[in-house]
């Protein structure tokens, strides 16, 4: 079976077995299509088809996009990756840090420098996801009692910027600057560094300095009146009893812009916008029409694994975006990158075979490790590439 064939049968395989009820993919070697297209529906049951151009929310996906608005504003000398964030970010100033990130009552103890642009892209300033520790830690109860709690997205639920960095500033660090990789929170504190730093709201920094230029036209923080039939609902995975639970209704948290724009979860978008930004960064910083970006280096940068091992899969971190470590077996080479989001969508490109491959489904994962689908996606899309191109 050819490649282009494997993927389908793996895509539509998990859709006919009722794995997902729909999905759309993308894969290509150095920017052209190998395969790509789309299976389901919208909603199970229905005969309301999934298509190529259906827009879907891209949850992480989100980070590496908004990272690269942040790493234009460094290109154009807006940002310094090793400057304090403090005179854009004051809430984040002179920082208190837990003495004992599992005691809150250990008390707390100043934070030894200040939390820099890096650090924010890294996911080192301090606060996020500890996913060696139990379930929620001090750090993350403490976020939900400010009403700032790290879960699935909800666009709706969160205050504006200002508000959101405030409630936030009111939450000691887990972890001093610099020194501990923990997830998500970094990338929403992002969204609002970005704003601050070019003087426009988030989404319009991002549409003028990422999307337009590359040609993501289907991408944003909600989806207008005109594109509204292209956003189905979403659905959490099967129960025990095989049925599933609306997550979100087509006119539900996506269908208006949000107070806040969230630089870690908050975009939809399509398999071919999203091919256009792998496309970007496989060009080194320019869109498929020639248009520049971003520069050679803050491509390199972005792409460097920076953090060391975040996982126990081979992933790594670079600036905003996943840098794998090491060679998955059958599969993506060290220092492929890309990202993947907790709603359905995973995208990732492998530098040296030239190999992208993107999926987005209408369906929540149960729990972080990927459903079976994105492993079997993965293998066909992946597996079998060599340096010199894409085996059949």
């Amino acid at each position: 079976m050819a490649r282009a064939e494997r993927i389908e049968a793996a895509v539509a395989g998990a859709a006919g077995a009722g794995e997902v009820p729909g999905a759309a993919w993308w894969v290509g070697r150095r920017g052209e299509p190998v395969s790509t297209g789309a299976v389901g529906v919208h909603a199970p049951g229905t005969g309301d088809a999934v298509r190529p151009d259906t827009v879907f929310r891209i949850a992480s996906t989100t980070k590496p996009v908004v990272a690269a608005a942040a790493m234009s504003l460094v290109d154009d000398g807006l940002l310094t990756l090793d400057d304090p964030v403090d005179g854009f970010l004051p809430e984040l100033a002179d920082r208190r840090v837990l003495a004992d990130p599992a005691d809150p009552e250990a008390g707390t103890v100043p934070a030894e420098r200040p939390i820099t642009v890096r650090d924010v892209l890294t996911l080192r300033l301090g606060l996020g996801l500890d996913f060696t520790a139990p379930w929620p830690s001090p750090t993350l109860a403490a976020l939900a009692a400010a009403g700032l709690p790290v879960g699935p997205p909800a666009p709706q639920a969160a205050p504006e910027p200002d508000e959101w960095m405030r409630r936030l500033a009111g939450v000691p660090l887990s972890h001093q600057p610099g020194s501990r990789w923990l997830y998500h929170v970094g990338a929403s504190v992002l969204g609002v560094l970005v704003s601050r730093a070019a003087g426009r709201p988030l989404a319009a920094v991002l549409d003028a300095r990422v999307l337009r230029p590359a040609g993501m036209r289907s991408t944003g923080f909600g989806v207008p009146s005109a594109a509204r039939d292209r956003l189905g609902p979403h659905w959490t995975p099967p129960g025990p009893d095989g049925a599933r639970e609306l997550y979100d209704a087509a006119d539900g948290q996506w269908s208006s812009a949000p107070a806040f724009p969230d630089g870690g979860d908050g975009l939809v978008s399509t398999v071919g916008d999203l091919a256009a930004f792998a496309r970007v960064l496989e060009s080194q910083g320019c869109a498929a029409d020639g248009t520049r970006v971003l520069s050679e280096a803050a491509v390199r940068a972005m792409t460097t694994e920076q953090v060391g091992p975040v996982d126990d899969e081979g992933g790594g971190w670079g600036l905003g975006i996943g840098v794998r470590r090491t060679d998955e077996p059958g599969g993506r080479h060290a220092g492929s990158y890309g990202w993947d989001g907790g709603l359905g969508s995973t995208w990732w490109t492998d530098p040296v075979t030239g190999t992208t491959a993107v999926l987005l489904t209408n369906q929540m994962w149960a729990s972080p490790e990927p459903p079976p689908l994105f492993a079997a996606f993965r293998r066909a899309a992946f597996g079998g590439s060599t340096a010199g191109g894409i085996s059949s």
